[in-house]
């Protein structure tokens, strides 16, 4: 990783400085300058943190180093420090005021002193890891940049471009598709990191090996082509949203089950009865239960500390598997451990009336017992 100190004038940094409004990229430094590159959002200072970078600009105190990505052989894009960057431009073009004084209001000496004030700059340039590593490392103040939006910094291109138009951008098509299904915020970039998080677990790799592998590809209609995939199996299996449908893994689900069509009636029955079931504490793991089997995804509650106090008096401190084979010892309570006697998915209830305490021993093995 080669890492570049430089001090910027701010009468060079606001050259041909332009805020495309429509689009929401921002440039500048003669054009070289990418300040709100396309993975980042469109983070806006209150008026108050505007100000305080222009006063301290006036006072001559320093302000914290900004960071520059090397894109080209004489171009970059802003790290950390967008909003910095994009106060000082607007203050210097007129967009705003400062104590009721335009830049234009100001002295000659008063606008000198903005315009040769210095700004320390990093530049960095390197290979993706150690751009990803450097950019986690310096991500540790201010707006944070997410994961997602790190990953977007190194992986830029057609692809990701595209990508962002389908998955980040405000009322985006994902959006529109799967609102109801997805958590998070599109423009913080989750829709896109949860999508890319499903694909390539489908592909067994990782997101940035997805990232780094379509990087130069012209479009994204692969990743959307499989995200339409994922939600419209969703709703023909489920017909019923159910409000805990929303920020289930359904991709991950899909990767796995995405060939099964149960019988609807039944699983509409299935799904209402476990929903009704207070044993069943995680209601977003019924919908993968209704393909695997698997109870722990329902997160089936636990017997309490007074059910196994309970239990444990009642034998007499001593495990009934151990009593059947003939061993009568008695056990602390902190070595038992509490289990169905008829278990859950029989119908079993998590009451004092159905449990039992095993040694650790014996619950481990009851399956065979």
């Amino acid at each position: 990783m080669n890492i570049k100190h430089v001090t910027i004038r701010v009468g060079d940094l606001i050259k041909q400085y332009k805020d495309n409004t429509t689009t929401g990229r921002v440039f500048g430094y003669d054009g070289k300058l990418d300040i709100r590159p396309e993975y980042q959002r469109e983070f806006v200072y209150k008026d108050k943190q505007r100000d305080a970078v222009i006063e301290t600009i006036q006072k001559g105190f320093p302000l914290n180093i900004i960071y520059w990505a090397k894109t080209g052989n004489d171009t970059f894009e802003v790290l950390d420090g967008q909003q910095r960057t994009i106060s000082i431009c607007q203050y210097c073009h007129g967009d705003f005021s400062v104590n009721n004084k335009y830049f234009h209001n100001l002295t000659d000496e008063e606008q000198s002193i903005i315009l040769d004030y210095k700004l320390d700059v990093y530049q960095c340039d390197g290979t993706d890891k150690e751009k990803l590593d450097w950019f986690r490392i310096v991500n540790i103040a201010g707006e944070k940049l997410t994961d997602q939006e790190i990953r977007n910094a190194v992986y830029a291109g057609k692809w990701l471009s595209d990508a962002k138009k389908r998955f980040s951008a405000r009322n985006c098509a994902a959006e529109r598709l799967a609102r109801d299904y997805l958590t998070g915020s599109s423009i913080r970039q989750d829709y896109l990191e949860t999508v890319l998080n499903w694909i390539s677990k489908k592909e067994q790799t990782s997101i940035e090996h997805y990232m780094a592998q379509h990087q130069n590809d012209d479009n994204a209609g692969a990743l959307w082509s499989y995200f339409v995939q994922v939600i419209e199996w969703v709703k023909s299996v489920f017909p019923t949203y159910w409000k805990e449908m929303k920020g289930v893994a359904w991709g991950i689900i899909f990767n796995e089950f995405g060939t099964m069509y149960p019988n609807v009636k039944k699983t509409e029955k299935e799904i209402k009865r476990l929903m009704l079931d207070d044993d069943v504490t995680c209601k977003r793991g019924i919908f993968e239960y209704i393909f695997s089997g698997r109870e722990r995804v329902l997160s089936i509650r636990a017997f309490t500390p007074s059910q196994k106090r309970q239990t444990y008096e009642k034998q007499k401190y001593k495990c009934p598997y151990c009593v059947r084979e003939g061993n009568d010892k008695e056990w602390e309570l902190e070595e038992m451990e509490a289990d169905h006697i008829k278990p859950w998915h029989d119908g079993g209830q998590t009451i004092v009336s159905n449990c039992q305490m095993l040694c650790k021993m014996h619950n481990r093995q009851k399956g065979g017992i």
